[in-house]
């Protein structure tokens, strides 16, 4: 019976490792997600786009198809084209190779945007596409393209790679990996790790907060950047992941699925 007992306890911490709520893989559904109603705000407006709504903004950008610099975004050119009055392009390039590319196209009735793209990973992993489509809250100034104005996203679908995280907790220890070529590892209640596989200069912090929940709080440029608060269901098939970006002052709600 004392061998027995000197065998499970020998166990006991493998068996603690592999029974965290988190391990496995996740897959986000949008559909279940509620995203944070502000709106976003950009517009195409005498030949200039500007983008209020970006983290930090960009103003003044030619809209004439070609490169044009920016800074403190995770691409450094963006290329913006008119294609017809309700309809625009933009390209963005990090270090002159593409990191997205997305079409932006209001409705015959003005009252939907679609945006629709694909993202090249920093990391060069298959590209991926995603889709989001927004209804408009405000008009933007007179005789600018039609995409131009507020709008509230509704609903954003992303390809299988685009939705999937692999987690694993052991000890201390913290992992995250997606299909997209993104990873981290951290120390639970440690300092600052590298985020790698991104455009971004991005560090990652986890911090537990009970049994099911911990926190992962991102900084990018060494400045607070996104703030996860993460909690798995009773059942461990659910995922809720309530994140608050201090960037652009948004914070929305996320469901993922254990696969």
């Amino acid at each position: 019976m004392k061998k027995l007992v000197g065998v499970v306890l020998c166990l006991l911490p493998a068996l603690m490792f592999a029974q965290s709520p988190f391990d496995g893989t996740w897959k986000t559904d949008m559909a279940k997600s509620k995203f944070d109603p502000k709106p976003y705000v950009f517009s195409v407006n005498k030949g200039m786009y500007d983008c209020e709504s970006c983290a930090p903004k960009i103003s003044n950008v030619k809209a004439d198809g070609q490169d044009q610099a920016v800074s403190g975004q995770t691409f450094d050119t963006i290329a913006v084209k008119v294609v017809s009055p309700n309809e625009i392009e933009v390209i963005t390039k990090k270090g002159g190779k593409p990191a997205s590319d997305a079409t932006r196209t209001v409705s015959a009735d003005d009252k939907m945007l679609t945006i629709a793209g694909t993202n090249y990973p920093a990391d060069g992993s298959k590209p991926f596409k995603s889709e989001a489509k927004f209804t408009r809250v405000a008009a933007g100034p007179a005789g600018s393209n039609k995409t131009s104005g507020s709008w509230r996203v509704q609903h954003v679908s992303e390809d299988t790679a685009g939705v999937t995280s692999t987690w694993k907790v052991a000890g201390d220890a913290v992992s995250m990996s997606t299909p997209t070529g993104e990873s981290w590892q951290a120390k639970m209640g440690g300092g600052e790790s590298p985020v790698k596989g991104i455009y971004a200069n991005e560090t990652v912090s986890v911090k537990k907060l009970g049994p099911r929940e911990m926190e992962v709080s991102y900084m990018r440029d060494g400045k607070p950047y996104i703030i996860d608060k993460l909690t798995v269901a009773a059942d461990g098939k659910k995922m809720t992941t309530v994140s608050e970006n201090k960037w652009t002052g948004r914070t929305s709600t996320f469901t993922d699925e254990k696969q």
